[in-house]
């Protein structure tokens, strides 16, 4: 789970919010509490690439203004249940913390942000390979054996040594 520790001054900004949020790197989800009693029908929700709105038809909508950044709309859902409607924001750039939800409230220090771990099975093929050869490469320096380049270098080193068996590597130094 994300987690991230606020300032106070930081949860009182959060606090006076008209909804609360919480966010992953690839979506954010906003819950933002209505009157009992409404009703899918009595809101007016508009989820677009920068900016969003909801509110009760007829009034003065309780969030809209501009993202920080562009999401995609057709990824993006709303549901009411039990006098809170909840947005399902998906984020357009997957790989980035969001600082605020709506770009004229206050920020949060995104730095502080502690990512869940990810399983190496979410991960596109090449990072996945990627993080893989890290974990060996870590694993092997804790047991005091060369890295995978380490290995690649010392078998090139022997299949040239055979190749050349008149050259003297004795007093050769390895960088």
């Amino acid at each position: 789970m994300t987690t991230l520790e606020l300032t106070p001054e930081e949860k009182a900004a959060q606090a006076e919010l008209p909804y609360s949020w919480k966010q992953t790197l690839s979506d954010v989800d906003v819950s933002i509490p209505v009157p009992a009693g409404t009703r899918g029908r009595d809101l007016s929700v508009s989820i677009e690439r920068t900016t969003i709105s909801v509110g009760l038809k007829g009034k003065e909508p309780i969030i809209s203004g501009s993202l920080p950044h562009p999401i995609v709309p057709d990824d993006s859902t709303w549901s009411l249940s039990d006098n809170v409607v909840e947005l399902h924001i998906e984020k357009q750039n997957q790989q980035e913390w969001w600082a605020h939800v709506m770009t004229h409230h206050p920020k949060i220090d995104t730095s502080k942000i502690q990512p869940e771990n990810s399983k190496l099975s979410d991960l596109d093929g090449e990072t996945r390979s990627m993080v893989e050869k890290m974990m060996y490469d870590q694993r092997q320096k804790e047991m005091g054996k060369p890295t995978s380049d380490e290995q690649k270098k010392m078998d090139m080193l022997a299949k040239f040594q055979k190749m050349h068996p008149e050259m003297d590597f004795s007093n050769a130094k390895m960088m």
